[in-house]
């Protein structure tokens, strides 16, 4: 693993990333829209090999699994043990034989060669070094080649992270300005023109960044609304980097914010935005 990516990988290996394991169901279908999007765009064909990169939990990785069939083989990386390992135990259930999960930092490890595609939903915005990342991976490309990902667009365009975000800083009075906008984390690649400019400058060619929106289920009532963003996106990690005393304040602004909009049924609904990036690899 590269030591240039060592706090995301410790990050990952400690409370986020057995959060995202205790609850990858529930992630899961928070984020599917977003995935499938990315999935159509990749089109992965029976007999191709594919690296899926962030695999997280691995339903990606089996989805394609299945989409290459016996012909095909993929190969799925995080960084995440304890993802990996409900990775792992699911891919152990689907009975698929050409499916690996590896522990692996994709921005420096060994990757298999002569791939067809690289494929990443939501896994590829927190290197470090983003440029040496994605040349260091298009080596593994065979000629011609593709890469796929989504990523989420600005925050502005995401009410699913900074409605709660917003009233959790309030409450904590907190006016500090943004942190660095290209600091390795969600929106690392809000920038579409950044985004292209960094595969331009590893080497791929035939690049397409386009967006795609969603509206995502929050919570079946602002309580409960509440209660998942406390444990995943922005206002997650607020509440880790002020402390469990913090949490009570926290939760209860962002119910306060969540029903002002929810829904009549009280289901908590926002939108969230993506972009699809594709792109090849002349050789």
């Amino acid at each position: 693993m590269s030591a240039d990516n060592a706090e995301q990988i410790a990050e990952w290996n400690g409370a986020m990333g057995h959060i995202w394991a205790e609850r990858q169901r529930e992630i899961d279908r928070i984020i599917v829209p977003f995935g499938a999007a990315a999935m159509r765009e990749a089109a992965p064909e029976a007999g191709e090999h594919v690296l899926d990169i962030g695999c997280g939990c691995g339903d990606t990785s089996i989805a394609i699994a299945r989409m290459v069939g016996d012909t095909g083989a993929v190969v799925g990386v995080d960084v995440s043990q304890p993802m990996l390992e409900v990775a792992r135990s699911q891919g152990k259930q689907a009975k698929l034989a050409r499916l690996e999960f590896r522990e692996a930092d994709a921005s420096a490890a060994e990757l298999p060669a002569d791939l067809d595609l690289l494929f990443s939903r939501f896994g590829v915005m927190f290197f470090n070094d983003p440029l040496a990342a994605f040349g260091h991976m298009r080596k593994s490309l065979r000629k011609s080649g593709r890469c796929v990902f989504v990523c989420w667009r600005t925050p502005k365009d995401n009410p699913w992270a900074m409605t709660p975000l917003a009233a959790a800083r309030e409450a904590m009075g907190i006016t500090a300005p943004p942190a660095d906008p290209h600091a390795p984390g969600p929106f690392a690649f809000a920038d579409a023109d950044r985004v292209r400019g960094i595969l331009l400058g590893a080497g791929f060619d035939d690049i397409d960044v386009t967006r795609f929106d969603s509206t995502i289920e929050i919570g079946e009532s602002p309580r409960l609304a509440a209660e998942r963003a406390m444990q995943i996106g922005p206002s997650s990690r607020l509440v880790r980097e002020l402390g469990p005393a913090s949490a009570p304040v926290i939760l209860d602004a962002i119910e306060r914010a969540f029903a002002a909009i929810a829904a009549p049924d009280g289901h908590v609904r926002l939108s969230g935005s993506t972009w699809i990036v594709s792109a090849g690899n002349p050789g």
